[in-house]
């Protein structure tokens, strides 16, 4: 049996996902932040700009692209929790809806970043 869960492989494309944007210059502001049942995977923070990013991680491109994945009720439920972030922390400086996606390959993955994509 497999032990490996959606939980463990979300984690383990969010862990890459900070690596990533740590590299690119981006502070983590907050994982997984949750407001009733919406969730923001990764709040970052690059200059004046807060980013809410969602991370899609799969093994394969076999049903579609990860970045694909984004439905429109997930693009709501976010920035429903963006907005109780920005109103908890007084935010008051830029925003951006954005999406990593992440695809395992045999020698490590492939990571786009999608800025400002909803």
């Amino acid at each position: 049996m497999n032990n490996i869960t959606n939980k463990s492989i979300g984690d383990n494309g969010e862990n890459i996902a900070s690596k990533y944007l740590i590299e690119g210059g981006f502070d983590i502001v907050k994982k997984n932040y949750r407001f009733g049942h919406c969730e923001i995977d990764l709040i970052a923070k690059k200059g004046s700009c807060l980013h809410f990013i969602e991370v899609k991680y799969r093994s394969n491109n076999s049903f579609g692209y990860p970045e694909s994945f984004v439905s429109d009720g997930q693009k709501f439920r976010i920035k429903l929790a963006a907005d109780d972030y920005i109103y908890k922390t007084n935010w008051t400086e830029n925003i951006m809806f954005d999406i990593i996606s992440i695809e395992k390959c045999k020698d490590g993955c492939k990571i786009l970043f999608f800025e400002d994509s909803f």
